[in-house]
């Protein structure tokens, strides 16, 4: 393999090349690194000014290239991950270009996600990279938590980092986590679960779902999840109670059945509140979940890209901070007041203001996204680039339509939220117009609010697009549910009124004589399509065109030499494809909004065809 990945724009064919030529380099079995990687990876981020990794095997062998921006780099997924008490087997060396050797938050995240043996920071320095030192952090066990502990060494010369003898500290570290993961539930295959819903007044009356088709959802958000469901208890109640969610008598008869199926996981179908979650962890004596902690782990799953792994944290983050349970206002070392002088702050306060922290420190990066995603954003308005997006419940099969629409190769399957990520591409029309087509993340019923907040800047790609594709899977008995669950969730970040084209998919799901088909077809602005069997979709690229036609327009101008403003001003608002310099003035073939042509009316001419 010689594919280099991540961001190559702007990048000379010959540095590509360059790049190739990493993967003939190879490690002897023992080296941490070798200075003439090292030296070579610092030469090539000097002259570009972006990071570039590699993924390097325990027999020293280089399997992937990547190259990022002069912040940050896209590391591809980790595949083939061991046992829980093993590490990936795969070794992560990239560099920084601003000459730190020391890892970043994301660089330790990142180590933890992907359980690489080791993460190597090379600080290069300019204009001598040869001076350039190293850091380096690696898993060395588990917190009380079961949380990854990562231990930070440098900074290094490259000289002191060859001396390293690396399969040693791979094995002792190994060694550490087989210990303390033999008797934990990391240990354990998969996870038996029971699962627990309620219906009260007012509960899913609003979007139609019963309480039978919610508990269903939720079994096959645990089967996501990775964990096997033993059993199903669904209860009636007027009301929540405020301790126990579904009353104290029926915990007491789910910690019974708990004990006698050997259940490790307590999964409910609604929303628990601090205290009720304390309240029935403690009865039942295991692991208590709500919906949204379970989609939060999911999705915690499924991130992989950098920015994606910032938002699930942030939303895990904002999710857990209030259930960090303590003694009150009374024990606070911060109250003030008789008998709350003392040592400074108290465990809990301290664990809450990390979260703080770390929750600021995200929302500082994710701001830094935002802001490339804006000027990216910017950059297609000017050019009049026009932009629709996917959206539509979970499992609705929008990666599969726009795999199939753009000739890619996204990892689509057949489970919830089988994307997180999103992910854009050139879409070509058949009126020779060409958009960018954004797959997004699935929606589902009561998405959690801290996902909503979290992949704000994610959810822009959504409402800044010129057409929605909403789509469907109509072969899912709930296909009218799930629909107003997503016009929920489009009401709620503010694109319910864009242009929508509502897509039936899987229509080759559908029985032979079923007449649905023919009467959705009939509804104002839609299409059935299979994008698995590639039915319809000629017919929804035009319908995309015909929705986009206003959008943007390619026309010619003539511009007197006497009115060079308005020359300038269609630099400014539009992309120029042609000029030419007349007797009479300047020609222009200018690509721009449809709704600024009235602005330029008087000086439209004929031009060449292309």
């Amino acid at each position: 393999m010689s594919e280099i990945l991540g961001n190559l724009k702007g990048i000379r064919n010959s540095v590509i090349e360059e790049l190739k030529t990493l993967y003939d380099m190879k490690l002897s079995s023992g080296q941490l690194l070798s200075a003439e990687l090292a030296l070579k990876l610092a030469d090539i981020t000097e002259f570009i000014n972006r990071e570039v990794s590699v993924y390097i095997t325990r027999s020293g062998q280089i399997i992937r290239v990547a190259v990022g921006s002069n912040e940050t780099v896209e590391l591809p997924a980790v595949e083939g991950r061991r046992g829980s008490s093993r590490l990936s087997g795969i070794r992560c060396v990239h560099t920084h270009p601003n000459g730190t050797p020391s890892l970043s938050g994301v660089d330790i995240s990142a180590l933890k996600a992907n359980r690489f043996d080791c993460m190597i920071a090379i600080g290069v320095t300019a204009p001598d990279y040869t001076q350039s030192t190293l850091g380096f952090g690696m898993i060395v066990g588990m917190d009380e938590n079961e949380q990854f502990v990562v231990e930070n060494y440098g900074p290094l010369t490259m000289a002191e980092a060859e001396t390293i003898y690396f399969p040693n500290l791979v094995t002792t570290v190994e060694r550490i986590l087989e210990k303390q993961t033999s008797s934990t539930s990391l240990a354990q295959a998969q996870e038996r679960a029971v699962l627990v819903g309620m219906e009260y007044n007012g509960m899913l009356n609003t979007l139609g779902w019963t309480i039978e088709d919610s508990v269903e959802e939720l079994k096959q958000l645990a089967d996501t999840a990775g964990a096997q469901v033993v059993a199903k208890f669904m209860q009636k109640r007027p009301k929540p109670d405020p301790a126990f969610f579904i009353g104290k008598g029926k915990v007491q008869e789910l910690a019974l059945f708990v004990q006698q199926e050997n259940i490790d996981l307590c999964i409910f179908d609604d929303e628990l509140s601090p205290a009720q979650q304390r309240n029935i962890e403690q009865a039942m004596g295991i692991r208590v979940l709500d919906r949204t902690a379970l989609i939060l782990d999911i999705f915690a799953q499924r991130a992989r890209t950098n920015e994606g792994k910032l938002q699930v944290e942030l939303a895990q983050l904002q999710y857990n901070l209030p259930r960090i349970m303590g003694k009150g206002l009374s024990l606070s070392r911060l109250g003030g007041g008789i008998g709350t002088r003392g040592p400074g702050e108290t465990k809990l306060e301290v664990d809450r203001r990390r979260i703080r922290d770390r929750i600021a420190y995200i929302k500082e990066c994710i701001g830094k996204v935002k802001s490339v995603r804006t000027l990216h954003r910017a950059g297609r308005n000017k050019a009049s680039v026009p932009t629709v997006s996917l959206v539509g419940y979970t499992n609705a099969g929008k990666s599969t339509l726009l795999n199939t629409l753009t000739n890619s190769d996204i990892y689509a399957k057949d489970q919830l939220f089988a994307t997180l990520d999103p992910t854009t591409r050139q879409l070509d029309l058949p009126n020779k117009q060409q958009a960018i087509l954004t797959d997004t993340v699935g929606f589902i019923q009561r998405l959690p609010h801290q996902l909503v907040a979290a992949f704000q800047s994610t959810l822009e790609e959504v409402v800044e697009a010129d057409v929605l594709l909403h789509v469907i899977d109509v072969s899912h008995d709930l296909y009218k549910e799930q629909s107003n669950a997503v016009y929920h969730v489009l009401d709620q970040i503010g694109a319910k009124d864009k242009t929508i084209i509502t897509v039936y998919n899987k229509i080759d799901k559908l029985p032979a004589d079923s007449a649905l088909p023919a009467r959705l077809a009939q509804e104002e602005n839609s299409i059935c399509i299979s994008a698995k069997a590639n039915i319809n979709l000629d017919k929804l690229l035009e319908l995309i065109a015909e929705n986009l036609k206003l959008k943007a327009v390619e026309e010619y101008f003539l511009i007197p030499y006497s009115d060079s403003a308005a020359a300038a001003r269609l630099h400014n608002v539009g992309t120029v494809l042609e000029q030419e310099y007349l007797a009479e003035g300047t020609k222009l073939k200018v690509r721009l909004a449809a709704d600024q042509l009235g602005e330029f009316e008087k000086y439209l001419s004929k031009g060449e065809e292309n």
